[in-house]
């Protein structure tokens, strides 16, 4: 993946995180976005309620995980950070 190339694979990652981010609110919980590799690997930050939830690599692996891969592809894995 070139620069620009990797600029909208980041911006198609963060835009189907924006359509995460209400549903882990509710719950005082959120996540930023902390980088994208060529090689489809997200990385990404929990933050509020979701730092020290129990239920956090649940949430990943059966959530934000899934929905990464399901509306960009290109997604190779999720890392949290």
């Amino acid at each position: 993946m070139g620069t620009a190339l990797t600029r909208a694979f980041r911006d198609r990652v963060e835009a189907a995180l924006d359509r995460l981010r209400p549903a882990l609110a509710v719950d005082g919980g959120g996540l930023e976005l902390v980088g994208v590799d060529e090689d489809g690997t997200v990385r990404i930050s929990f933050l509020g309620a979701c730092v020290s939830c129990p239920a956090q690599p649940a949430t990943l692996r059966q959530a934000v995980e899934p929905a990464l891969r399901e509306e960009v592809p290109d997604v190779t894995a999720v890392i949290p950070v």
